[in-house]
């Protein structure tokens, strides 16, 4: 929130366990974030799994980066 305060580009990362908490802090802050949901759970991944995660997250954040808001 900061950041888009400041006019500067930001997004969250956030994993699908936590869509219900996005959805009402955001609610809550009368703010709608730029927020990427990537797979749950992320503890217990291995390696490669934890890269293609990564590699699946870049072009999308780059979109919601670059997105006009």
């Amino acid at each position: 929130m900061n950041f888009d305060s400041r006019g500067i580009p930001g997004i969250s990362v956030v994993t699908t366990g936590f869509t219900d908490a996005v959805a009402v802090q955001s609610k809550a802050l009368g703010f709608e974030p730029a927020v990427l949901y990537v797979p749950h759970p992320i503890q217990n991944r291995t390696a490669d799994e934890l890269k293609k995660i990564a590699d699946d997250a870049v072009e999308p954040a780059l979109r919601l980066l670059t997105a006009s808001r």
